[in-house]
C-alpha cells in the first residue's frame, strides 16, 4: 500500500540540506517535460497475494467458484465504468478510452476460458484468475514497444478481480500527502488516473515507457514523471527528498539546495507565449488539444497559440438530454475569449465507434469503428443536433474574441463534406432570416481516413482548412483498431504508409487557400517536429503539457534540412528505417 513516513521525520529531513556530494542521479524515460521536488511516498500494492495452489479437498465446489468469479467480474465491470467517467472528467475523453479496453479484457474468451479451466481443475477463483492472466501478461511483455506496455492493462484488470474476490479495498492514491513524489514499480491506468496534481509533485516508476498509459495520463494531468528507471528506484527510502526531472529524464535523490531551487515545476521549461518560427523564419502555429473547459487555462499557461482541437463530446456525455443552443454558445465563447489573438478549432460532435451516448440510441454494430460514427451520424440520425451545434458555433463566432474554425470529423468522401457544407450554408441563411447576430467561421474537416487523404485536392478546394487526425489516420491506414491491444504495435505513425498519407494531404492542399494542420499524439512529440515541418504541416496541436517542448523544437528546426529528412523518410520502406532517420537527425530519442 501507499506509505508515508512520520511527518515530523519528514520535516527534520527537509531542514537538513544535503551536501551536493550526496546527490544521486538515476536515469529513466521522461514522460513529461516538467520537474518537481518532494518527499518519496512508496506505493506497494499487494498485487500478488499468497494464494493456495489447489482448492479445499472433498468440499471443493467448482460451481460456487465459477459463481464467485462471475460476480467479481460484474463488480469489476461496474468499477471500470465508474472510473472511466471519473477519468474522462479529469484527464479527457481520449485518455479515458483505455478503460474501454479493460472492459474488453474482462470479456476476452481466452481469459474467461482460462479461468474456468483452472477452476475445473481444482483451483479456487482467486488462484484461477491469477493463473489465467499469467500467460497473456507474459505474451504482451515479450513483444516490442507499445504492445509490451499493454501488459499493465492486463495487470490492472487482474488486480481488480483479485481485490473483489479477496474483499480488499484499493489504496486511494487521490489522497496522498501534499508534496508527495509517488514511487512505484509500475502504475496502472486506474492508479494514475487517481492522482491529484495539486498534491503530488510527480512520480517515478521502475518500469514503463513514454507511450505507456501512465505516461500519457501524466501528460494530461501535467505531472512531472520519469518512467523505466529500473531496479535502482527501489533503493530510494521512504520520505527521502526526491527531484523528478522529466526534461532531463532523470530522478535525483537527496538533491542539493541549488538543484531543488532550480527544479520547481514553474521553472521546468521555458514558456513561449508568443508564436514561434523555425530557425530560418517559417511560422508554425503550436496549439492545444482540449477535451473540456477546465483544460483551457492550462493551455494558455503553457503558451498555446490557440486550440487546434476542441473536442465537444464532454457537452453531450454524462447527461440525459443534449445541451441546448444557449449552453453551447456560452462554452464556445469562453474558449474564444481565452485566445483573443488566436484561433479555436472546434470539432463537431464525434460519436459512434468507441464513444457512446445513451440517449442517442446508437446502434449495436459488429465493427463500430467502420460503422455509423462522426459525420455519418451528424448528416442523418443526429442531423437536428448537428444543425443546433452549427447555429451555436456561428453565434459564438460573433460573440467571442478569437477566430473560430468549425471542423467536421471522419469525412471519407467529397459528397459527405458537400452535404455538411450545405447544412452549414442553410444554418447561415436561417440566422440571416431571423436577424440573429453571428459571424461566419472557417469551415474545414479532419483527414482521418485514407480515402480523405486520397481526395485531399478536391476537399481542399471546398474547405478552409484540413487537419490531420493522426490517431484515426494511423488506425485506418494500418487496418489496426487503436483499442485492440493485440495489434497495438501496428498503431504507430512512424510507418511509411502513414507518412505518405500525410504528404498526400499536404500536396493536395498546395495551390489552394486551405491550410493544413495536425492534431494527435504525433503532433506533440518534439522528436517528430522536424519531420512534420519537413512534410509541410503548418499547425501542430497537442496536449498542453508538450507545447513548450514543441515550440522549442520548432525554433531549432531548419526548414531546408527538415525537407531533406522528410524526403528520406518518405522513401523508407520500414518503420525501423524511419525511426533511425529521425534519431540520426539529432532528436532526443524517447521511444522504447
Amino acid at each position: 500500500m501507499a506509505e508515508r513516513g512520520n511527518e515530523n521525520e519528514g520535516e527534520d529531513e527537509s531542514e537538513t540540506e544535503p551536501e551536493s556530494g550526496d546527490e544521486r542521479e538515476l536515469s529513466g524515460v521522461g514522460a513529461t517535460p516538467l520537474s518537481g521536488v518532494g518527499f518519496a511516498t512508496w506505493y506497494r500494492p499487494d498485487a500478488d497475494p499468497d494464494l493456495p495452489e489447489k482448492g479445499g479437498g472433498d468440499d471443493y465446489d467448482p460451481e460456487a467458484e465459477r459463481e464467485r468469479f462471475e460476480n467479481a467480474r460484474d463488480r469489476a465491470r461496474e468499477e471500470i465504468e465508474t472510473e472511466r467517467e471519473r477519468a474522462r472528467e479529469r484527464v479527457g475523453e481520449s485518455e479515458a478510452e483505455v478503460f474501454d479496453a479493460h472492459v474488453q479484457f474482462l470479456a476476452d474468451p481466452q481469459i474467461e476460458d482460462g479461468v474456468l479451466e483452472e477452476i475445473e481443475s481444482g483451483y479456487g477463483a482467486e488462484r484461477a484468475v491469477q493463473r489465467a492472466f499469467e500467460g497473456p501478461i507474459e505474451q504482451f511483455e515479450g513483444m516490442d514497444g507499445r504492445t509490451a506496455e499493454r501488459a499493465d492493462d492486463l495487470r490492472d484488470v487482474r488486480d481488480r478481480l483479485l481485490r473483489s474476490l479477496l474483499g480488499r479495498e484499493r489504496v486511494d492514491l487521490g489522497d496522498l500527502p501534499e508534496g508527495s513524489v509517488l514511487l512505484a514499480e509500475r502504475l496502472t491506468p486506474s492508479d494514475t488516473a487517481q492522482l491529484d496534481p495539486e498534491a503530488v509533485r510527480g512520480f517515478a516508476t521502475a518500469t514503463g515507457g513514454r507511450t505507456s498509459h501512465a505516461a500519457i495520463f501524466a501528460r494530461s494531468l501535467s505531472l512531472p514523471a520519469v518512467v523505466g528507471v529500473g531496479d535502482a528506484l527501489t533503493e530510494i527510502e521512504e520520505s527521502a527528498e526526491v527531484a523528478i526531472d522529466g526534461e532531463g529524464e532523470r530522478v535525483l535523490v537527496s538533491p542539493s539546495a541549488e538543484t531543488s531551487e532550480r527544479m520547481t515545476r514553474s521553472e521546468a521549461v521555458e514558456i513561449r507565449p508568443e508564436p514561434v518560427m523555425t530557425a530560418d523564419g517559417e511560422a508554425i502555429e503550436v496549439a492545444a488539444n482540449v477535451g473540456r473547459p477546465a483544460e483551457i487555462n492550462g493551455a494558455v499557461e503553457r503558451g498555446a497559440d490557440g486550440i487546434g482541437l476542441y473536442r465537444t463530446e464532454f457537452l453531450f456525455l454524462g447527461r440525459e438530454t443534449p445541451p441546448d443552443e444557449g449552453e453551447q454558445v456560452e462554452v464556445y465563447t469562453e474558449a474564444l475569449d481565452a485566445f483573443p489573438e488566436g484561433q479555436v478549432v472546434v470539432r463537431t460532435l464525434d460519436v459512434g465507434g468507441d464513444k457512446a451516448i445513451p440517449y442517442l440510441g446508437l446502434p449495436d454494430e459488429e465493427n463500430p469503428f467502420l460503422g455509423e460514427r462522426g459525420i455519418r451520424r451528424s448528416l442523418d440520425p443526429d442531423s437536428e443536433l448537428f444543425c443546433t451545434q452549427l447555429r451555436a458555433l456561428c453565434r459564438a463566432a460573433g460573440e467571442g474574441a478569437g477566430e473560430l474554425c468549425v471542423m467536421i470529423p471522419l469525412v471519407a468522401s467529397v459528397e459527405e463534406f458537400e452535404r455538411a457544407t450545405e447544412r452549414f450554408e442553410g444554418v447561415l441563411r436561417d440566422l440571416d432570416e431571423e436577424g440573429t447576430a453571428y459571424d461566419r467561421p472557417a469551415f474545414g474537416l479532419m483527414i482521418e481516413t485514407p480515402a480523405a487523404a486520397a481526395m485531399a485536392p478536391a476537399l481542399a478546394e471546398r474547405a478552409d482548412f484540413l487537419s490531420i487526425g493522426t490517431n484515426d489516420l494511423t488506425q485506418y491506414t494500418m487496418a489496426a483498431d487503436r483499442g485492440n491491444e493485440r495489434v497495438a504495435g501496428l498503431h504507430d505513425p512512424h510507418y511509411p504508409a502513414v507518412l505518405r498519407a500525410i504528404r498526400r494531404t499536404v500536396e493536395g492542399a498546395a495551390g489552394t487557400d486551405a491550410w493544413v494542420g495536425m492534431c494527435g499524439e504525433m503532433a506533440g512529440d518534439p522528436d517528430l517536429t522536424e519531420l512534420l515541418v519537413g512534410l509541410g504541416i503548418e499547425e501542430l496541436s497537442a496536449s498542453a503539457v508538450t507545447i513548450p517542448d514543441v515550440k522549442s523544437a520548432v525554433e531549432r528546426t531548419n526548414s531546408e534540412r527538415a525537407g531533406d529528412l522528410a524526403e528520406q523518410a518518405l522513401a523508407a520502406e520500414t518503420k525501423a528505417e524511419v525511426i533511425d532517420l529521425i534519431d540520426a537527425g539529432g532528436g532526443v530519442t524517447r521511444r522504447p
